[in-house]
């Protein structure tokens, strides 16, 4: 349906708000968490954990500087990406504490054979990343990275107080966690010159959200296969 011509133009706020909550997952889409959550879930879990999401940052790392690439024309849109991409090259030190913790050499993380069900998310980011309006993809991540943080803190509780972690193995998962003022800003810079300059639909980008949304669920589904 149309918007009448005498209507408000959406806010990048409303917007990515609005993608939040109409993507969020049901309380129990995530099968592993709440497992995790209470101590419940196997400890060698975290070992693939930490395999899978090698790969994981590694393909997304590449996802997000393409579409930086992509953007170059659209400054808020690009810098967004870069800020990700960046992000990720840190999310990648901080795992190997993980790693390290789980007793994990160089030849383990050398011949560990993915799990397709795991690979599933990043290889969706990269195929939106060669042909998804970028503006459009900064709202569908920002709805999933939404979901990601909060399974993050449940974990990073859970890896303190009943797998007995040391810190650094627990960075990971408190890095992202935590909010990123940052890239709010940057997200909200993003979608707003998508909106100006009518690149952002966010209808698309609630498409890929949910996607995006049953890829996520997957990831942690695939751990315990």
């Amino acid at each position: 349906m149309a918007r009448p011509a005498d209507a408000p133009s959406p806010t990048a706020t409303a917007v990515l708000d609005d993608a939040v909550r109409a993507l969020a997952p049901d309380a129990d889409a995530n099968r592993l968490v709440p497992r995790i959550a209470a101590g419940e879930a196997p400890r060698e879990v975290f070992t693939t954990f930490a395999l899978e999401q090698q790969q994981v940052i590694a393909s997304d790392r590449i996802s997000f500087q393409h579409l930086a690439r992509r953007a170059d024309g659209d400054p808020p849109v690009a810098d967004f990406f870069d800020l990700l991409a960046r992000g990720e090259a840190l999310a990648l030190e901080q795992l190997a504490g993980l790693a390290d913790s789980c007793g994990l050499t160089e030849r383990d993380r050398a011949n560990y054979r993915p799990r397709p069900g795991c690979q599933a998310y990043p290889s969706y980011v990269a195929r939106l990343a060669l042909g998804a309006e970028p503006a459009d993809v900064v709202i569908a991540l920002t709805a999933n990275f939404a979901a990601w943080g909060g399974y993050c803190a449940t974990v990073a509780r859970a890896t303190h107080d009943h797998y007995a972690f040391p810190d650094t193995a627990r960075a990971f998962f408190t890095f992202f966690a935590e909010p990123a003022p940052d890239l709010a800003d940057q997200a909200r810079a993003a979608v707003q010159h998508g909106l100006d300059t009518g690149q952002s639909r966010p209808a698309a980008a609630h498409r890929y959200g949910r996607l995006l949304q049953a890829y996520e669920e997957m990831f942690w589904d695939s751990l315990t296969d």
